[in-house]
């Protein structure tokens, strides 16, 4: 036991400042990132990845739920549970000209969980929100003006850092919430080359946004025994249109070089609007799911969720709110485990899982929903003489179209995670 205290102490002073520093670093190279707030990352993390995401109501003594403060106290009285998780995403990129493919490798989020007293629990840790990261060249020829080079590049993160109580007010009910720190700055800059001729100006623009600010979630969840061994847990989540405060700046210049002979230039630069740290408030949108959980203890845990966020109501800085429309994802997945207290046959402990998803994401690109389906599976390796738990797992899947010069991306996210349990506040009778 003392081992595995030192192992979380270990694993946290080195897992948080990597975590920290892919705060501030480009974690997608997706052109979809070019719009709204990026890529936004699944509320699910850790074991029910390999399900598909469904866990609003899933309830585990032995492993973190972050999608839902209301799962906090499900963990033993004594125990206490640190995990930590980095993934990975294999992408390509097509439509009817071009192809090409990415990679990126990252850390992903550190939790922990454990009880305060036997009806109160809480979590704390940290997670991705969104990530910016493209590099996306579009040319034209317009009539008198030539070839025109349109450039648009972008990067940076937004995460939370939470902390969560969780509170068990009569047999049978859970409910949570999250007090959430949101931050992270994103950044995006657009340039107008004209190929042809030397005597039109360029164009750029760079705009950044920046938010920091507290908010709160709500989660509720209930359990219906149906046998010693079996039960149904049904699960709810709710976030009310948190505001954020932000800081915008949007610097548009456009400058000229004509060339003079004898590589001597004439030069001129000219803003056309400056906007440098603007305070604002960002309404984000209404987000709420309903999930529905069957557990036979041990052995079978069967999930599935419905998740809505109405970002059509959300107005960002910088326009192209045109592009946003409303959220919506369904997700199921399984865990299946032949025989967990088996003492000769290591196969039949570990946690085998899959699940599926579709999301009709919160982009609306040419009149086109960006769509996302993907399927997942992997496994939960027990960790010898332990409840200490490695989950894997892999998820397959198509995200956008090539109608209308679109994009397909066909991708594989490979997640790993580690989860440590110990047993904390027993008193010892031997030493």
């Amino acid at each position: 036991m003392g081992r595995i205290r030192s192992v979380v102490f270990m694993a946290g002073l080195l897992i948080m400042p990597a975590l920290l520093f892919a705060q501030f670093n480009n974690n997608t190279t997706s052109p979809y990132s070019r719009f709204g707030l990026g890529d936004l990352h699944s509320y699910s993390f850790g074991r029910t990845a390999a399900m598909g995401g469904a866990s609003l109501a899933s309830r585990n003594n032995q492993q973190i739920n972050m999608s839902n403060p209301a799962s906090y106290t499900a963990v033993d009285s004594l125990g206490f549970m640190f995990e930590f998780g980095v993934n990975g995403k294999f992408a390509n990129y097509s439509n009817d000209i071009t192809s090409m493919n990415a990679n990126d490798v990252n850390f992903g989020y550190f939790a922990m969980n454990f009880q305060i007293t036997n009806w109160l629990g809480t979590s704390m840790g940290l997670t991705p929100y969104s990530d910016v990261g493209y590099d996306v060249n579009i040319t034209d020829e317009i009539e008198n003006a030539g070839k025109i080079l349109y450039q648009y590049t972008g990067g940076g993160s937004l995460s939370k850092a939470y902390f969560g109580l969780a509170v068990n007010p009569v047999k049978n009910i859970s409910v949570g919430a999250n007090l959430n720190y949101m931050f992270g700055l994103l950044s995006r800059t657009g340039q107008t080359y004209f190929l042809e001729s030397s005597s039109f100006y360029k164009n750029q623009r760079n705009e950044t946004l920046r938010i920091r600010d507290f908010n709160l979630n709500f989660g509720i969840q209930g359990t219906i025994p149906i046998k010693s061994d079996q039960r149904v847990t049904l699960g709810a989540v709710i976030e009310n249109k948190p505001k954020y405060t932000g800081f915008y700046s949007d610097l548009n210049t456009k400058y000229i070089s004509i060339p003079l002979g004898s590589n001597n230039y004439a030069s001129d630069l000219d803003t056309i609007s400056n906007v440098n740290e603007d305070n604002i408030n960002i309404q984000f949108p209404l987000t709420y799911g309903f999930g529905i959980s069957y557990v036979k203890d041990n052995q079978l845990e069967i999930n599935a969720d419905y998740y809505h966020q109405s970002w059509s109501d959300v107005n960002l800085p910088g326009g192209g709110n045109d592009v946003l429309t409303d959220l919506n994802k369904f997700a199921v997945g399984a865990e299946w485990i032949p025989d967990r207290f088996s003492i000769r046959s290591y196969l039949s402990r570990i946690a085998y899982r899959a699940g599926l998803k579709y999301e009709n994401t919160y982009l609306l690109i040419d009149n086109q929903q960006i769509n996302d389906f993907g399927i997942s599976f992997g496994v939960g390796l027990p960790v010898y003489r332990s409840n200490s738990t490695i989950n894997v797992s892999a998820e397959l899947g198509r995200r956008g179209t090539k109608k209308d010069n679109l994009i397909l991306e066909n991708y594989a996210k490979l997640n790993l995670s580690v989860n440590l349990y110990d047993l904390w506040f027993i008193k010892r009778r031997f030493d």
